[in-house]
């Protein structure tokens, strides 16, 4: 049998209970470490699993999957993703290629930032598509993502905009020249992610990310507990002037608060705004959100 297990969000013990029975009886353990990150280091989860964990980075899980599924039909192999295992297409796309080869397989669930999100105080129901940001370069700003999130808005929906990372990656110089140099980890910020909405607002100028008046949710590590997670509210122009260390560590999350906004939601959020009182005159006079 071929698992997938989702980790959570935190540490080694948001695993759940089946999550971790089947990790014991597995005969490989491979931990994806690419398309998100925990709060810990492997050796705190070898530790509390009970296992050695092999490190399967992008190569390992996209181009190699037939390491992973190695003898998959006869014994118990797992993957560990952070998340839930339905969190990147990465994941879909083994599973299919373990049922190519009549392999077994099965998922076990976890929570992921598709539905902690609703820690700042928006309803999950009232969430649209959820987008991924890219660092720009001088020669590359994709600004897809904005039709997305401009399709949300038209609809009053909120956007969870995922935030890059860039794990394990190589220069262009590196892999031009064959040469296996990684370059160091890299997290996008909050204020980076902000700046960029701005930049693409300014050429498209449709007013869906207007910086004065259009309302924003910042998340850093969420589910990692009060010590951890950090969670800030304003207008895009606000997330911009704000202080870089307020937002907290990696990894980071941006909510776009959609028109079809509720007085509760206002509330429940504003107790994370940077100007409380501006954020309840934004969502009452552009947004139109009835309030007390």
């Amino acid at each position: 049998m071929f698992y997938i297990i989702g980790l959570g969000l935190s540490d080694e013990k948001d695993v759940t209970v089946r999550g971790l029975e089947t990790i014991k009886q597995c005969t490989r353990v491979y931990l994806e470490a690419y398309t998100s990150i925990l709060m810990v280091q492997k050796d705190r989860l070898e530790e509390f699993y009970g296992k050695e964990l092999i490190l399967a980075d992008r190569d390992t899980v996209e181009t190699q999957s037939d390491e992973i599924l190695h003898n998959a039909a006869t014994e118990d192999v797992c993957l560990l993703v952070v998340g839930d295992p339905f969190g990147a297409t990465t994941h879909t796309d083994i599973i299919l290629r373990a049922r190519a080869l009549n392999i077994p397989t099965r998922v076990i669930h976890n929570a992921s930032i598709m539905n902690a999100v609703g820690a700042c105080g928006l309803q999950l129901y009232n969430f649209g598509q959820t987008v991924s940001l890219v660092f720009f370069t001088d020669t590359w700003k994709p600004d897809s993502f904005y039709d997305r999130i401009k399709e949300n808005a038209d609809l009053g929906l909120h956007t969870l905009v995922l935030l890059d990372i860039k794990v394990k990656e190589q220069s262009d110089e590196n892999l031009a020249r064959g040469r296996k140099i990684y370059e160091p980890p890299r997290y996008m910020s909050i204020t980076l992610a902000v700046s960029q909405l701005i930049e693409i607002e300014s050429l498209r100028s449709t007013g869906t990310l207007d910086p004065e008046n259009t309302l924003a949710i910042a998340l850093s590590r969420v589910g990692g507990g009060d010590e951890h997670q950090r969670i800030v509210a304003g207008t895009l122009k606000e997330l911009l002037d704000h202080p870089k260390e307020a937002y907290g560590e990696p990894l980071h999350s941006l909510v776009i608060v959609g028109k079809r906004l509720h007085h509760l939601e206002v509330d429940y959020a504003g107790d994370f705004a940077i100007n409380r009182q501006n954020w309840r005159r934004v969502a009452r006079e552009v947004y139109r959100c009835a309030l007390d």
